[in-house]
């Protein structure tokens, strides 16, 4: 049987445990303060509304069923019971750091690299914040600020274990699962505590060197290297020939008119034609 072929589990997983999941972060675990819930409107506005003090850990919440999941351009996020994994944590950077701008584009690295590292083979990157694999949407990123002075940013992530039944999503055939695209499901909390690691260790990168030290890892994973694209805005639209991200993430378009530099915005990324 294919990866492609093989069925939704019967049986839901178990809930997240966080024993299970402290176990998987080893010696890092007293470097994340975790809140694991069946259910919340929203992982980032929990964290958000909440606004965590600070004692030196990573605050995260992680949740089974989100009422109100939130994507970018204030897009509902679709997520299933035991199909998802859906977490958000706090980072809080020293001032001076390169927050925002980049910073979904590091997080993207994050998953695409615990991905691979657990045997998943065409991860791509959509600018600025979707995860691909061959083309189908497996998971998506939403940054939104949680200081007025730009050090602490919310960092939510969502990830399609599995997909609901015979019919998955009504039309939507460009939405896979993990399920699908490996030969061995992990376990949720081997899958959050990986992320949550390399996230870690990717920020701290971030926060010292900017995004240049991850523009070349985010350009080879690039899903519209070198293709005709259209940037869609809110009220005006943009196609040009996809070139990867400069040093500060900005996406570069070789358009009619010349070179043009985009920074994340209100905008949707979409293949031209």
């Amino acid at each position: 049987m294919t990866a492609a072929s093989r069925p939704v589990p019967a049986t839901a997983p178990s809930p997240l445990d966080i024993d299970t999941l402290r176990t998987h972060l080893g010696p890092d675990a007293d470097a994340f303060a975790l809140d694991l819930r069946a259910e919340c409107d929203s992982t980032n506005s929990v964290l958000i509304q909440r606004a965590p003090a600070d004692d030196g850990r990573v605050p995260v919440v992680a949740c089974e069923l989100q009422t109100a999941g939130r994507g970018r351009r204030g897009r509902q996020w679709q997520a299933w019971s035991g199909a998802s994994l859906t977490f958000s944590a706090m980072w809080r950077f020293p001032v001076g750091a390169p927050v925002p701008a980049g910073l979904s584009l590091v997080a993207g690295i994050a998953v695409a690299t615990v991905l691979e590292n657990a045997g998943v083979a065409g991860v791509e990157l959509k600018w600025p914040n979707d995860i691909q694999v061959h083309g189908r949407k497996l998971g998506g990123i939403l940054v939104e600020l949680a200081s007025a002075r730009q050090v602490a940013a919310v960092v939510g992530i969502g990830l399609n274990l599995s997909l609901p039944g015979e019919a998955s999503i009504p039309g939507r055939s460009d939405v896979t699962a993990l399920d699908q695209v490996i030969d061995e499901l992990p376990s949720r909390e081997a899958l959050l505590a990986d992320l949550l690691r390399v996230q870690r260790s990717l920020f701290d990168t971030y926060a010292n060197s900017g995004f240049a030290a991850f523009q070349g890892a985010w350009n080879q994973r690039n899903a519209y290297a070198d293709l005709p694209v259209r940037l869609i805005g809110e009220t005006d639209s943009l196609e040009g020939i996809c070139l990867g991200v400069d040093v500060d993430g900005a996406l570069r378009l070789q358009t009619d008119t010349g070179l043009r530099r985009v920074l994340a915005g209100d905008v949707s990324l979409r293949a031209a034609g």
